[in-house]
């Protein structure tokens, strides 16, 4: 295991810059039809927001635009299942669901590459090794997103973060960037078969079914 440079790390932060803002700019006007198709087929808050773990652990608000629909039992809108939306599945899909998360990206909360930000209940369930994920920003996207995404049972997931934080490197960054492209273009792994992305991790009850919202 080699540590990243600090050059690495300057580097690394300044690409996230550069490209997170240029991103943001570009897909203004994407972003603000995917914001009038949310508002009106979902309603409000356009832009879903949660507590994440960060670098350290330390916590930070995630944004993405909405893709579920308000719980309501009466309708059978319970599950995450159930409540993910035609649109929702659409922009899950597409990834654009993710083009609000490059403000987390500029502001410093998260990396373009990493491994991606879970809950903030999972923290003390993780063993000292799955822990060390948190050695790094989270990502938009990374090296387990390009290996299977949820299609990955989460002992592989924390098994190929723990990989990435032990290798990172702008030659593997660059890779999965483009690894990354065409996992979306052919929408690999976007769900585990019965959930809306994939069952919660439960280090207890590893097949535990309640779903993980909006990953």
């Amino acid at each position: 295991m080699s540590r990243p440079s600090a050059t690495y790390r300057v580097v690394k932060r300044g690409l996230d810059i550069v490209a997170a803002g240029t991103l943001l700019i570009l897909s203004s006007p994407v972003q603000a039809v995917v914001a009038v198709l949310v508002a009106t087929r979902l309603g409000r808050p356009v832009l879903f927001t949660q507590e994440r773990p960060g670098l350290n652990a330390k916590v930070f608000t995630l944004m993405k635009f909405r893709t579920m629909a308000n719980p309501d039992p009466a309708k059978g809108l319970v599950t995450d299942e159930e409540r993910l939306t035609r649109l929702g599945r659409t922009l899950r899909a597409t990834s654009l669901d993710e083009l609000p998360t490059l403000w987390n990206v500029l502001r410093g909360d998260m990396s373009l590459v990493g491994p991606r930000p879970l809950l903030v209940r999972y923290l003390p369930r993780y063993t000292p090794e799955q822990a060390r994920r948190h050695e790094v920003r989270p990502g938009v996207t990374g090296l387990a997103q390009v290996s299977g995404r949820n299609a990955l049972s989460w002992e592989e997931k924390f098994a190929l973060d723990v990989e990435y934080v032990d290798h990172q490197s702008l030659g593997l960054d660059l890779s999965i960037l483009w690894r990354t492209v065409t996992a979306v273009l052919r929408r690999d792994g976007i769900s585990q078969d019965g959930h809306a992305t994939m069952p919660e991790f439960r280090a207890d009850f590893p097949d535990a079914s309640v779903e993980r919202p909006q990953d």
